[in-house]
């Protein structure tokens, strides 16, 4: 009989222990993952609670009302546009987008606690849609200030909050997860290409501007458009990118860009195939732009205009098809080629005309202000609506 119940506890004993180190597992795993959950976003991931978010970025958070005065106007002359910032300086210095701010007379910025100062633009970059204001310190205690992070590891599900002023409604606090990374609007040409955030975080006419954070906190975008007819598909500039223009926006008041002055695209297999011509591999060059180093150099845009597939086409110009040596047959080696130019360089282009070929060559200049650049600055509907098509051009 004993040895009957010592044989019976011992499976007893055993399930006690198999428990008790189950238990220790867990509390094991869930200590780990809690350590893990309190990494900052450049060495991992965390989940600080939204509320404590909340309560420290949104004082860094202001409200941008601008005006316009156009004296060529004898009505509607005064327009005005509303969008958010952050601070991220405690020197005074808001990010916003640039369709809310550039080429305004007057700015105005309310910030957390209702005070409303003048806002002075440091800086704008109407093509990446990104720009700097200044603010007055306050004659007592410090502004408050968001964390700007690093936007190179974010993934797709990843869960990120915006935080704006959608319509007026101030501090407004929104939550989604990344949708997408490297989104390129569809008539973003290579040379200016911004691979944006998608995320479905809710977005409206306001947000302009405003932070879009992960669960550290820090900011990772800068909420800046959305697509009118969908639903909680909006965009934002990523926090990287931003980090990249700023010292020229700091230092130049603008972004320093070289300017060959050609837009086209690139020869596609379809278009070989629908035409059944002799085209060859590059950069077929639909427009010229008017006194730009192209023209001057000589090189050739479309006169034809086609149709093929809903798309526009300008045929007829040259075909670049080598930029300093180096082939420019596919959208990657084309992007890496025309980033690789700087201001001051000389640049030699490989022509296909006629069926032949030849050099043209020439020094890179400035880029300057163009129209089409404050034209068609992108806003968040209903101020503005993305456009469709779903080709890549090139302009520079």
């Amino acid at each position: 009989m004993r040895t009957q119940r010592r044989d019976a506890g011992l499976p007893r004993a055993f399930g006690y222990l198999a428990l008790f180190l189950l238990l220790v597992s867990l509390v094991a795993c869930a200590a780990v993952s809690n350590a893990q959950s309190q990494t900052r976003s450049d060495g991992g991931s965390c989940a600080a609670p939204i509320p404590d978010i909340y309560d420290r970025v949104s004082p860094a958070v202001v409200s941008i009302a601008s005006m316009a005065i156009n004296p060529y106007q004898t009505t509607d002359r005064v327009s005005r546009a509303v969008g958010s910032g952050v601070i991220f300086d405690a020197a005074g210095l808001v990010l916003t987008n640039s369709h809310v701010v550039f080429g305004r007379q007057a700015i105005t910025v309310t910030l957390d606690d209702g005070t409303m100062v003048p806002g002075e633009i440091v800086g704008a970059d109407p093509i990446f849609d990104i720009a700097v204001l200044r603010i007055p310190r306050p004659s007592s205690g410090k502004l408050p200030v968001a964390v700007p992070g690093s936007s190179a590891g974010l993934r797709i599900g990843e869960e990120v909050l915006a935080i704006g002023n959608p319509f007026g409604l101030d501090q407004t606090l929104t939550r989604g997860v990344i949708s997408a990374i490297n989104r390129i609007f569809p008539d973003v040409r290579f040379s200016f290409m911004e691979p944006l955030i998608q995320t479905d975080a809710p977005i409206n006419p306001g947000n302009s501007g405003g932070a879009l954070l992960n669960r550290c906190g820090e900011i990772v975008g800068i909420t800046t458009a959305i697509l009118p007819d969908a639903q909680n598909i909006g965009f934002a500039i990523p926090i990287d990118l931003v980090k990249t223009v700023l010292p020229s926006l700091l230092d130049k008041g603008r972004t320093i860009r070289p300017w060959l002055g050609v837009q086209g695209h690139l020869v596609a297999p379809p278009l070989k195939e629908f035409l059944r011509l002799p085209l060859t591999d590059g950069l077929l060059v639909e427009v010229v732009e008017p006194g730009s180093p192209a023209e001057h150099a000589g090189i050739r845009g479309g006169r034809l205009d086609v149709v093929i597939g809903g798309d526009a086409l300008l045929l007829g110009g040259d075909i670049i098809t080598q930029v300093n040596g180096r082939r420019v047959d596919t959208p990657e080696r084309l992007t890496k080629a025309m980033q690789s130019l700087k201001v001051g360089d000389t640049v030699r282009l490989t022509l296909f005309r006629e069926g032949q070929t030849q050099d043209v060559e020439f020094v890179l200049p400035e880029r300057p202000m163009l129209p089409q650049d404050v034209l068609t600055q992108r806003s968040v509907a209903p101020l503005g609506a993305a456009r469709g098509g779903d080709r890549m051009g090139y302009r520079q």
